[in-house]
Formats: structure tokens, sequence, C-alpha cells
């Protein structure tokens, strides 16, 4: 297995720029997520790492080759697409085994690599059926089967689950952290799902137009982000963001809770008159916080071991909050709640750098 080496990449399609310069790092048998909204980058990205794409800048090396202008074929990638891509008219093994049929491998060898590749997968009593007569988990694992019999150097997964219904995520994601950890394998895996983008990622990749907005380990990402950006993007629910005016004498308040008082300690004062933004995370609140609020409830989500209750759900910035206790939660009741200083992060609101 190898590690990757991306400098410099860029990507246009005509005079549009997709991809501006994107430099990263990926360590051996590392499983990496990108993520990032609708149109960002992340796809396109993936498939210039397969070599279905032509980067337009930079270059690319995975282990010690440089494989910026190298064929797909050569790359010793292998590619999980969303759709299943299986031939319906085929086996469960002619499917897994086809390419290697294709490149001329001898029969008992594809034989032996499909028989591996189906103990791995637990697909050794399907090795028969046609894709028709499998679950839409069962045809995944079987596109997974064509991508092990390979022996790649690198996985390459682009939003493999988002066709399987809840269920089957669950377990197809168990299913692939699993088989990372079996084959000790690089596996890069692009999702919009941000529950198989904490659980599965040795480190995230956080993209938005194009450009990589910060990486670090799941936690990292949630609990220190380096800009608005990505605290909104990364959780769900997604962070709080809560006004704050920065007065003459220093103090910074809330002003829609009364003008609450949050004396944060920072390296440098925010510019007065200023437009700034406190994040807060919904499970971050606690009624002994050295920062009180009173919020009056508009909506409530009962999700049995947690609730969460809605206030001010009639803007476009609604404050969620979390409990783990069985509250009786009802819209119109009002609640007293806060946080410490030290669950809070305060943004620019106009820059969207942290203030630290």
């Amino acid at each position: 297995m190898s590690g990757l080496s991306l400098r410099g990449i860029q990507k246009s399609f005509g005079h549009t720029a997709i991809l501006h310069g994107v430099d990263l790092d990926i360590a051996d048998g590392e499983f990496v997520v990108f993520v990032g909204p609708s149109g960002c980058g992340k796809s396109t990205l993936l498939r210039v790492i397969a070599g279905l794409e032509t980067a337009s800048g930079g270059t690319l090396s995975i282990g010690s080759r440089d494989v910026t202008e190298l064929d797909p074929s050569l790359r010793r990638v292998a590619m999980v697409f969303q759709s299943y891509a299986l031939y319906p008219h085929m086996s469960v093994a002619e499917n897994i085994g086809f390419g290697l049929r294709m490149n001329g491998m001898p029969k008992a060898a594809v034989k032996r690599k499909v028989d591996e590749a189906a103990a791995i997968l637990h697909l050794g009593d399907l090795l028969e059926r046609k894709p028709k007569q499998l679950s839409g988990g069962q045809r995944q694992r079987v596109a997974i089967g064509r991508a092990i019999v390979r022996n790649p150097e690198v996985f390459l997964f682009d939003e493999p689950l988002s066709n399987l219904d809840a269920e089957l995520r669950v377990q197809m994601r168990i299913e692939i952290a699993r088989l990372h950890e079996q084959l000790g394998a690089t596996m890069i895996y692009v999702t919009h799902d941000q529950v198989e983008a904490m659980t599965l990622a040795d480190r995230i990749v956080v993209l938005r137009a194009g450009r990589i907005e910060q990486v670090g380990t799941p936690l990292e990402l949630y609990d220190d982000p380096d800009n608005l950006f990505v605290a909104g993007f990364i959780g769900s629910p997604r962070m709080n963001f809560l006004r704050v005016v920065a007065h003459s004498d220093g103090r910074l308040t809330l002003p829609d809770f009364g003008d609450a008082a949050v004396p944060l300690a920072l390296a440098s004062s925010p510019k007065i008159g200023g437009k700034f933004l406190l994040g807060i995370r919904p499970d971050r609140f606690d009624p002994a916080g050295a920062v009180t609020l009173s919020i009056d409830v508009d909506l409530v989500e009962h999700l049995g071991g947690s609730s969460f209750a809605y206030a001010r759900s009639d803007t476009e910035n609604p404050l969620i909050v979390e409990f783990r206790d069985r509250l009786q939660l009802s819209p119109g009741r009002r609640l007293e709640t806060g946080f410490d200083l030290d669950q809070a992060l305060l943004f620019d609101a106009e820059t969207g750098a942290r203030l630290r």
C-alpha cells in the first residue's frame, strides 16, 4: 500500500475553475474523508486522483511514483462508485472477477482472488446469484469486491452508500470500517453524510469552492474549527451562532439574550462596532454554566436518548439545545440554560475568521 501527495492540484472545465491549487498529504494506510457542500470539488478531486479527470495543474504522487500523467489503469487505484455498475447477466463471482479476466489472468488465479474477496466481504454463499437477486447492501459489497481483487495501492469511494436506506447504511459503514482495519489499505472516501465522515475517518478534509478549509481528525474539527464555515458545516445538528456586540469598555454581550455578558479571554480584543458570532454546540449547553440564558421553546424533537429544543425557529438561525435528561419539553415553555466559556468559540461574522 502507499500514501499520496498532492501539490498544487488544479482543475478547470473550460473557463470554470473547480480546484484551486490543492495541497494534501495522505499517509500510507490512512482513511481520509472528503466533505463539503455540493459543487465544492470533492468528487472532482477524487476523479483526478483516479485519473478519470486530468489535472489542469500541479502534481500527484502515489508512494514514490509521479502519476500525474499516468493512465488510470496504471495508477494502482480502485474506485467504488455511487452506482454499483454491476453486469446484470453475470453472477456475483463473474462480476468480481471480470476485470481480472479482461487482463488475461489465468482462470484458477481469478477464482482464488474472487474466493478471497468473497470471504472478506461475506459473499461466499452468494457467488452464483445474479445482481437482481441481491439487496442493495449486497450489491455494494460486490462492487467493493471487484475493487479488492485488483489489489490496489489506494481505494477510492465516491458516495458509495448514498443509494442505501438508513439501516443498510449503518451496516455498510461497519463493514467498510472493518475492511479498512483488515486490509490496512489507504482509503479516500467522499460523502455528504456527517455520520459517515465522523465515524469512518482518521482525518477529514473539508472543502469549499475548490479549496481546503481545514484538515483534521473528526474531533479536532468538531471541537476546534479554524473558521465559521468549518464550524457550521461539521456537526449535526449544526453549531449555534449567537450575535455578539463588542463594547468600548471591552465587554462582549449577547443582544438577543438580554445583553448577557460573555467575558471571553482572547489574545486581542474584538474591534468595536464589528460583527461577531459566538458558536456553541447544541450538546454543550449546561444549566449550571457560567453564562445563563432564558429561551422560549418553539419546537421539540424527541429522539429517544436525547431531545432537541428549538428556540427562535421563525428565523434562519434557530437556537438548538440538546437535552439528555427526559424533561417535559413542550412548545411555549421557557427554559433556563447556559454554557461555560471554554465551550464557546468567537468568530468574525464578516471574514469568518476564528478569534482566539
